[in-house]
């Protein structure tokens, strides 16, 4: 089971989750918090895997809180998920300034939100194509890039398709089919590739192929 901690601070959306959630067979609800105090106290306590994050509450901040739970964290879990009605702005990229493992909105499908979930256990991060991409690539034009003559050389030509392909929003398994090899070769590949960039999840590594013109 996947243990998934849920922070908002209107109790009829936690219910929401919490049922359409559960329902989903493989997701247990850990814990629930209404602010982001709150929040890092109760992700202390019960130890999920996932935290599905409101950012915006007028109990406490969420970026706050999410910057502290990926502080706090060992390894990859727990993995903050920002769910958001979504709209370009300071909070979205302090979100993913902060550490936060993927974005999906507040009204996707229950399926879209529990995938997301169970990708971000698995340590692989989300890049939702109707979200996040969209996230990233107003959070790279925003930042200055790197030398792209610098950037070309970094990774191989091999590296560089996983990467690019990784930005476009496709899963292990999607990039595996797409270049004819085995999911665990591009596991290989892209492992080698974040440790050359120094990127510490896939969210960011998509960022870094927006804004050297890898992806885009």
């Amino acid at each position: 089971m996947i243990r998934v901690a849920l922070v908002d601070d209107q109790l009829v959306v936690r219910a929401g989750f919490r049922v359409l959630l559960e329902d989903a067979g493989d997701i247990e609800i850990v814990g629930e918090a209404s602010s982001g105090p709150e929040a890092v106290t109760m992700v202390r306590r019960t130890g999920p895997d996932v935290v599905c994050m409101d950012v915006r509450m007028p109990g406490g901040d969420g970026l706050a809180a999410t910057r502290q739970i990926v502080a706090e964290r060992t390894g990859d879990l727990p993995a903050v998920l920002v769910i958001t009605t979504f709209d370009l702005d300071e909070y979205v990229f302090g979100a993913l300034e902060a550490g936060a493992g993927g974005f999906v909105l507040k009204d996707s499908d229950p399926e879209e939100i529990a995938d997301a979930i169970r990708r971000l256990a698995r340590g692989e991060g989300t890049i939702d194509q109707a979200v996040t991409r969209r996230v990233i690539t107003e959070f790279a034009r925003r930042r200055p890039a790197p030398d792209p003559d610098e950037a070309a050389g970094v990774l191989t030509p091999r590296e560089r398709d996983i990467v690019r392909l990784l930005a476009e929003g496709m899963s292990n398994v999607e990039i595996a089919a797409a270049l004819y090899v085995e999911p665990s070769t591009v596991k290989s590949h892209l492992g080698r590739a974040m440790t050359k960039l120094g990127t510490r999840d896939r969210l960011q590594t998509a960022v870094w192929a927006y804004r050297t013109g890898v992806a885009g």
